[in-house]
This record gives C-alpha cells, sequence and structure tokens, in this order.
C-alpha cells in the first residue's frame, strides 16, 4: 500500500460512518505504526515513538486529524488563510468525535463528567483544566493554542518524545456544555518544588535547546519550537531531577521564526 492508498483508505473509513470494518481496519493501521511498520514521516522515528506512547487512541486520532479529505481540501485550497485553518480544525474535530463515539470514547459534558467522576480541578492553565486521579492527573485540553486537533496531538507526541518521564497517555475526547472540543489524558504525578529559570536553562541547554525569547521563556532547536518553560511546568524532585510536565511543543517550521527548519508533511510508509 503506498501513501495515496493509505489515506483513500482513511477518506473511505470516514465517509463509510465509521463501519465495523472501518473500526477494525483502523486498529490494524495503529498496531502497524506502533509496531514501527507503518511509518509517518511527519515525525523522526524518535518522535513516532512518543505519538505511539500516547497509546492507541493518540494514535487513531493522530491519523485522523492528518486525513485530507474532500471536504478539507475544499475549505483550504491554499493552505494559509486563518478562517480556513479554524474550518479545517472543526472538521478535525468532528471527523475524531464521530470515531471517539462509535469506540466509545467520547465524554459528554466533560467538565461535568470528570467533576462527577474526579472531584473538583485542582488546576487549570491556559488550555488545560486538571484533576486529581491519585498517582495520576487526568487533563482535559482544548485547542486554544493550536486550533486544528492536529497541532494539539503533534503537542503530546512531542512531549512524550522529549519528556518520556511525564508520559500523556490519550484515554478519548469530548466536549464541554458549550461546545468546546477537549482530549482528555493521563500524566504520572510528580511531586516536586519549583525550579528557576537558570535551572530550567541549564536543563534545556543539556539537551541541545537554546534561549531563543526569554519573555515567553521559549526554547528552539532547528527541529522542535518549545515555549511556557517556567516555574510552573517545570518542577524539581526531592532527588534533584527536572521533569516537565507541561510545555508548548511544537514542531519547528520556518513560520515560527524561531530558527525552524521543517516542514509538515503526512507521508505514510508501509512496510
Amino acid at each position: 500500500m503506498n501513501n495515496t492508498d493509505f489515506w483513500k483508505s482513511i477518506e473511505t473509513i470516514v465517509t463509510d460512518g465509521f463501519t465495523p470494518e472501518g473500526l477494525q481496519k483502523l486498529d490494524h493501521y495503529a498496531e502497524l505504526f506502533i509496531n514501527g511498520r507503518l511509518v509517518y514521516q511527519r515525525f523522526s522515528p524518535f518522535e513516532q515513538h512518543g505519538c505511539a506512547a500516547g497509546g492507541p487512541t493518540h494514535v487513531i486520532a493522530s491519523l485522523l486529524a492528518g486525513a485530507e479529505t474532500a471536504a478539507d481540501r475544499a475549505a483550504a485550497p491554499d493552505g494559509n488563510d486563518f478562517k480556513a485553518e479554524v474550518k479545517r480544525g472543526t472538521q478535525q474535530a468532528e471527523r475524531i468525535e464521530r470515531w471517539a463515539r462509535a469506540v466509545g470514547c467520547w465524554t459528554e459534558s466533560i467538565d461535568d463528567s470528570l467533576t462527577k467522576q474526579l472531584g473538583e480541578q485542582i488546576a487549570e492553565g491556559g488550555e488545560a483544566k486538571v484533576y486529581d486521579h491519585g498517582a495520576t492527573l487526568v487533563k482535559a485540553i482544548g485547542l486554544d493554542y493550536f486550533i486544528q486537533p492536529i497541532l494539539a496531538l503533534d503537542r503530546i507526541s512531542l512531549h512524550n518524545a522529549y519528556f518520556p518521564e511525564t508520559t500523556l497517555t490519550v484515554l478519548g475526547f469530548g466536549r464541554t456544555a458549550d461546545g468546546e472540543f477537549k482530549i482528555i489524558v493521563e500524566q504520572p504525578f510528580v511531586e516536586g518544588t519549583h525550579v528557576s529559570d537558570k535551572e530550567i536553562a541549564d536543563y534545556m541547554h543539556k539537551m541541545g535547546f537554546e534561549l531563543h525569547n526569554p519573555r515567553n521563556w521559549t526554547y528552539s532547536t532547528p527541529d522542535i519550537y518549545l515555549s511556557d518553560m517556567h516555574d510552573e511546568n517545570v518542577i524539581k524532585s526531592r532527588e534533584g531531577n527536572i521533569f516537565v510536565v507541561d510545555c508548548d511543543i511544537r514542531i519547528n517550521t520556518p513560520e515560527l521564526k524561531t530558527g525552524g527548519t521543517r516542514t509538515m508533511t503526512t507521508e505514510i510508509k508501509i512496510s
């Protein structure tokens, strides 16, 4: 199966309404992806492992978000218009929702549901609400910073690749009472203390990142854009180990203006 045939297969699964046969095929593609036989060239091999670490639900959602259907092509022929980007994001979210409903990983009125299951939220950031789940945290992540689900799902893949100690596992999806699309993830709880900006900078430099903009704690390499690296998102354990629990991490394209050299692609190779 070549790249064109693969994405035609995904489009058929979507347009057929996620039949049992289609769902079985998606599960098979996820298995190939996790085993490394389906290579998603959007990521390096290292980053694809990070996507796989998010679990089969994350892998399938990432493929569905990356599928450029006929409706997507009609929405954004030039790929640059903001309104078209919003429309494409809406289509990606609707596609994931239809699949998530079909397989039972969809949550209605997500804030109320998570509060009933886990109690009141313990923290809230610019895009996520956080709930205590004992040894783990459950987060409901929105699209505020990303618009398109594919970019929010990329963020999870990249976080898992670069910060595997705090891997994000995708549990499912849902919407708030106001209709806002959310990704539900689980993450290990790490107890620790605040970290100074210098300690964060030293940690990032050891990883090969250079400080690009101290005002919004942005670091970069030619491959990766990383911001929001402040002391609420990075903690130090009792043993002195640094853990990144939250950040804005992206594939670093030239458009981000931080020395990025990557290009977005959805090319697939299957062995």
